[in-house]
């Protein structure tokens, strides 16, 4: 049985069954989406990562090593301007004493809890910086203020160099048993916290940043999406729709099809187990946007064929013959370009392509079943209107027509000059502006990291090579030699390093002497000082997150402004290069979150490269055997290759960054912008072939029978991937204004250059 066939006997058999039909469809819908009550949403950014990146794998053993450094960084901010003063630290002890009851948390330093040495005679005495912050007298102020300022391990950590802001670091530990509920129950105690300290010292503004609120950023910016995003995204595709109809009927079917759509996709996502992130949760909007284009055509067609005096179940049949194998045939090459996305290393984008692949089909399945079978039962107007569309669309054929001795000069000049910019385009990424200014995590970095410190960071576990070897001379020297070059480089805000403790006991054991604020010289003292200052430590402000438990190695943690991904991959090979020429006993490979994602756009750009490569193969491959000729299937690279390099050419002359949400848009879309062409070349082969129409009337015949629907599906895709271009998360942001200029210049050159080539190679 041919295409043709198939298409025609279902066309009949949904039109006589239209409740059976629905009852199978609703059936299907139910099956699928029972599968939505295993869908959860996580909120760890280590999610971007797989299993067996190198380096997550380098950052969790770091973190297996020493404490972990999940963080919540609680900065407050006086509004006079001075920390020292007696009100601003008694609210400061004030927020520690909570701070500790925050869930999970093993670990808070602040200032009210620095411990600080000091000599009295032969003894060494640790205690908190200061106590009953209410009795301080100005003298104590002073003096609290002249050590807070020149300690290394607080300046630009804990306070700022002017002494106008200063922070709480909350160190956490999750339990990782329920992470849907341990990371918003974190958020939940610092943000009371933030409201109490704020509503009883109204002088205070209070900022939250730090690897928690961070994960607790996705969330929040996916939750905005989702309210936001989709129903701006179903009300301009349905008046769009309601347009190009002139009718409720067709809407209707269309809002069902979507949602039954969606409904479907999400619910085999849970049944998958996929595990839901921002990027993933622009899948609904992708499939509501998507989905349409389906249902434009085969409306389209129905329209016209029942207002020329057709039935209402004969003009459907008829619809279904014409558009059957053309919806069908794009719905699977944009499900392969979904699809490929499995090659990117970002498990998110994976989850995104897999949902979004499965929508379309279900889109493509519900449009030739629910959506006729509604529709024809449901009350139409036959009143015949007059086309305005149409006539507007015969008349630009014919100036296409016309001018394609031009226009195939000129949109090859284009074309190749917008191909030309591509190389103007940089990977990179600054992970810390993924979400916009409505997402109160990135206000609140921002302002820390202008005043305070930054959200980027690196930690280096340096190895002595023996148990025992962090109290070596020989090894202390390096590493403070490597954090004294560190401190030098204008990138670095902060180094946190063993050196400084062991400098800061040597000068209290010997009468708080500056002079003596150096290294110790034997290696037996330097241990006999550190098992003195630890034993004098409380409970929770030991020195595990700075030493391992044989005290074979410690770590160096280096705090950076924020940087673009070439500059942050800039700085690491230039500390390696520095360490491998002068401190190579203890030279170490860096670990960090922001390294991760450094790294991780370049490794997903290779994978995408891939992913399309072999997307494009198969899409071609598929074109050549359905419209059974290698000529056609050559011809329709251009359309299907052409606008997404001139989306990136476009791109790099207005932006030149980027990142993993644009990594992935040339994959996503050649499937997409393909939908034009083979609802064009279909209509045009039906008239070379069955009609017998020569190359310039057979192109004609495509614009008049299909130029209207593919000028409202492309607006409609482009509008709803506008929307998503709104989204408070940066990826999908980027992803979306891409995306919808690439399908307007799919529709330009389909519109103008298809046409001429047809002309032109179709002998």
């Amino acid at each position: 049985m041919s295409m043709e066939q198939l298409a025609q006997g279902w066309g009949q058999f949904v039109t006589r069954h239209r409740l059976l039909t629905l009852a199978v469809s609703l059936a299907v819908t139910v099956c699928a989406a029972l599968g939505g009550q295993h869908l959860s949403f996580t909120n760890d950014y280590r999610t971007f990562f797989t299993g067996d990146d190198p380096h997550l794998l380098a950052f969790e053993n770091l973190q297996d090593t020493y404490v972990k450094n999940d963080n919540v960084l609680f900065v407050m901010a006086p509004r006079n301007g001075r920390v020292f003063d007696r009100e601003f630290l008694a609210a400061v002890a004030d927020a520690t004493d909570l701070a500790w009851n925050t869930p999970y948390s093993i670990r808070v330093d602040s200032l009210s809890n620095f411990q600080h040495t000091v000599a009295q005679g032969d003894e060494l005495v640790v205690a908190d910086l200061y106590e009953d912050a209410a009795s301080l007298t100005p003298e104590d102020l002073d003096r609290i203020r002249g050590i807070a300022v020149k300690e290394p391990s607080l300046v630009h950590r804990l306070v700022s160099p002017q002494a106008h802001i200063a922070a709480i670091n909350i160190t956490v530990e999750l339990p990782g048993e329920d992470e849907a509920k341990e990371g918003p129950e974190v958020a939940a105690h610092v943000r009371s916290v933030k409201d109490y300290i704020e509503n009883t010292h109204p002088e205070i503004r209070v900022y939250l940043t730090g690897i928690m609120m961070l994960n607790q950023a996705f969330p929040e910016s996916a939750i905005h999406d989702i309210t936001h995003l989709m129903p701006v995204a179903l009300g301009v595709i349905l008046l769009l729709v309601f347009l190009q109809l002139r009718g409720l009927t067709g809407t209707v079917g269309t809002l069902v099809t979507i949602i039954l759509s969606v409904a479907c996709a999400m619910g085999v996502a849970g049944w998958m187990g996929i595990r839901l992130t921002p990027p993933s949760m622009s899948a609904p909007t992708i499939i509501l946007t998507l989905a349409v284009a389906d249902c434009v055509h085969v409306l389209t067609t129905w329209v016209q064929k029942y207002r020329a005096g057709m039935g209402r179940r004969e003009a459907m049949a008829e619809s279904l013959r014409i558009n059957f194998s053309p919806v069908f045939l794009t719905s699977v090459t944009t499900a392969i370009g979904f699809l490929a996305l499995n090659f990117s290393e970002v498990p998110p984008f994976r989850n995104l392509g897999n949902i979004s692949a499965a929508g379309v089909m279900f889109a493509w399945w519900f449009s030739v079943t629910a959506l006729p079978a509604l529709v024809t039962l449901l009350p139409v107007s036959r009143r015949k209107r007059r086309e305005y569309g149409a006539e507007i669309i015969t008349r630009f054929a014919d100036w296409v027509i016309r001018r394609r001795g031009m226009l195939m000069p000129v949109m090859c000049l284009l074309i190749i000059g917008l191909i030309a910019a591509i190389p103007r385009n940089e990977l990179n990424d600054v992970f810390v502006e993924y979400f916009d200014e409505r997402i109160p995590f990135r206000t609140d970095t921002d302002f820390v990291v202008e005043n305070l410190t930054g959200m980027y960071f690196i930690d280096y576990s340096l190895d002595a090579g023996v148990p025992g070897g962090i109290s070596d001379p020989a090894y202390l020297n390096q590493v403070d030699r490597l954090a004294s070059w560190l401190r030098e480089q204008p990138e670095v805000i902060h180094v946190s390093t063993l050196s400084d403790v062991f400098k800061r006991i040597n000068r209290s054991m010997h009468g708080d002497d500056p002079e003596w604020y150096r290294l110790p010289g034997e290696r037996d003292m330097a241990a006999q000082y550190l098992l003195l200052y630890e034993m004098s430590l409380p409970y929770g402000l030991d020195l595990n997150n700075q030493i391992d438990i044989d005290k074979r190695s410690s770590r160096l943690s280096v705090t950076l402004e924020t940087l673009s991904t070439t500059e942050f991959l800039a700085f690491e090979r230039r500390v390696d290069a520095w360490m491998a020429g002068n401190t190579p006993d203890i030279r170490a490979t860096g670990a960090s979150p922001p390294m991760m994602f450094s790294y991780i756009g370049f490794r997903n750009a290779l994978g995408m490269l891939v992913g399309t490569g072999l997307a494009l193969a198969a899409i071609s491959i598929l074109l050549i055997f359905v419209l059974k000729s290698l000529r056609y299937g050559l011809l329709t690279l251009i359309p299907n290759v052409a606008p997404a390099a001139m989306a990136f050419g476009i791109w790099g002359l207005a932006n030149g960054e980027i990142g993993l949400g644009l990594s992935v848009v040339g994959t996503m879309t050649l499937g997409i912008v393909v939908d034009d062409t083979i609802h064009f070349m279909s209509k045009y082969l039906r008239a070379r072939r069955e009609q017998g129409l020569d190359p310039v009337e057979s192109v004609r015949y495509a614009f008049s029978t299909v130029g209207i629907a593919l000028w409202i599906t492309s607006v409609a895709l482009a509008a709803g991937f506008l929307v998503i271009s709104t989204s408070a998360f940066l990826l999908n942001a980027n992803l979306g204004l891409l995306v919808a200029i690439v399908i307007m210049l799919a529709l330009v050159v389909d519109f103008l250059l298809l046409p001429a080539l047809l002309i032109r190679f179709d002998r």
